[in-house]
């Protein structure tokens, strides 16, 4: 019997994936359990349609990531900071500093996704990479600057 799981079962397939299994652990274990549904011309065409919807939305997701790229690569963030002789700082500029001054200029952005190795000890610009979306990257611009 051919089922589209609506879940995913350990061992037998993930949600959304069609499969062939016996007819009793089908209709013993797997449609009493709502964890999959019987193959018919309507559930595969309503399988179809969700797949076309979850395709366009996780596109228009790349899309927005895009546009949100080249704007933060056309933008330099400043933030001031106190620092010592030699332009070391006081202490360290952080993701979470980044995010925060991002977020007052209305780009809202977790901190996770900002790549920063190690904090920023020093005066000056300093580029860093922000992860946007699995497949977009962009290049963001800090400057620090003596308080």
């Amino acid at each position: 019997m051919k089922v589209i799981f609506i879940k995913d079962v350990k061992g037998q397939g993930k949600k959304g994936q069609v499969k062939e299994v016996s007819e009793g652990y089908a209709a013993n274990f797997l449609l009493p359990r709502g964890l999959a549904r019987s193959a018919t011309d309507g559930n595969m065409k309503t399988l179809e349609n969700q797949n076309a919807a979850e395709e366009k939305r996780k596109q228009e997701e790349k899309d927005e990531a895009i546009a949100l790229g080249k704007k933060l690569e056309s933008l330099t963030v400043e933030l001031k900071a106190k620092a010592g002789e030699g332009g070391k700082l006081f202490g360290a500029i952080t993701s979470k500093q980044i995010a925060e001054a991002l977020a007052a200029r209305g780009h809202k952005i977790d901190k996770r996704k900002i790549e920063l190795d190690e904090p920023i000890r020093n005066l000056g610009v300093t580029q860093m990479s922000v992860k946007l979306h699995p497949e977009v990257k962009a290049t963001l611009k800090v400057q620090v600057t003596e308080e």
